[in-house]
């Protein structure tokens, strides 16, 4: 049975200090771990209380490949959270790691040009991102994009590429991240609207715009990402523990519950919850 709480939040982070068990990758030390500590208990603290039940884990960076920490708190709470892996895309065989961490819990992959090592208009050339996208078409996972607008355009191209693979932008493509919501900007996220296999996670909001609560100049931005896509491929995220070591995660979660009127009810329920269960809840 799913826990009471009926929200999913579809994109947070948790690390612990215990780096003896879980130790950093490569450049990473302690100091770079702010807040110093966001485990699994520390997000469920935040989280619960608000109605939000269950979360999908995004892989930190702080871990890079060693999905080791998330996957361990997936076994300890498995009616809470699902997570979002990191594989190496340039790596020996990363559709046979994709094939192996589903059954850990695993329903998505994060995917980024850090990982290919190529700039934003040709992030997603590696062979190894080809066979990403045929996997994640096969096995029923979805790839989550963490990405600037200039990426959208190696998106359509796979979307187009590989129809039957659910792919995710990740904080409305971090337009205003640079404090300006730029219409072209939203115009090239819209028309990703086209592919019906990608996806939209609406969040990040103390990182957009002018990244303070309300944030009710991020309304406009909203809607149109609603309108072009439609509810149902629209997932709201706190992309916490970020959101919270800003702002609250009230904040984010009462923006799209309360404070968009041009939401109704049942678009509320798509964005807070419906779109996350069939896709990464099933």
């Amino acid at each position: 049975m799913p826990p009471l709480e009926p929200y999913i939040d579809a994109h947070s982070h948790i690390w612990t200090p215990d780096v003896a068990h879980y130790p950093l990758a490569e450049g990473f030390t302690v100091e770079d771990m702010k807040p110093a500590s966001f485990t699994a208990e520390e997000l469920l603290k935040v989280c619960e209380p608000l109605g939000v039940g269950r979360v999908n884990l995004i892989q930190m960076s702080y871990y890079q490949f060693d999905n080791s920490y998330m996957l361990d708190m997936i076994k300890l709470y498995p009616d809470r959270f699902v997570g979002t892996a990191i594989v190496d895309p340039l790596g020996k065989d990363p559709a046979r790691a994709m094939t192996d961490l589903k059954p850990k819990g695993v329903r998505a992959f994060r995917i980024a040009p850090n990982f290919s090592k190529l700039p934003g208009p040709r992030w997603l050339e590696p062979e190894g991102y080809q066979a990403m996208f045929a996997t994640a078409a096969k096995q029923r996972l979805a790839l989550s994009c963490l990405i600037n607008p200039d990426g959208f355009a190696e998106v359509a191209r796979m979307a187009q590429r590989h129809p039957r693979t659910p792919v995710i932008i990740d904080h409305l493509g971090r337009i205003g991240a640079n404090g300006t919501i730029e219409n072209a900007d939203v115009d090239a996220l819209c028309a990703l609207a086209l592919y019906p296999g990608v996806m939209v996670k609406v969040g990040a909001f103390y990182a957009l715009g002018k990244k303070t609560p309300p944030y009710l100049d991020l309304g406009p931005l909203i809607k149109r990402v609603v309108q072009a896509f439609g509810p149902d491929r629209c997932l709201w995220e706190s992309d916490c523990p970020f959101q919270v070591a800003q702002d609250t995660y009230a904040d984010s979660l009462t923006l799209i519950r309360d404070k968009l009127d041009f939401l109704n009810a049942d678009q509320k329920k798509w964005l807070l919850y419906r779109t996350a269960e069939q896709l990464l809840f099933r």
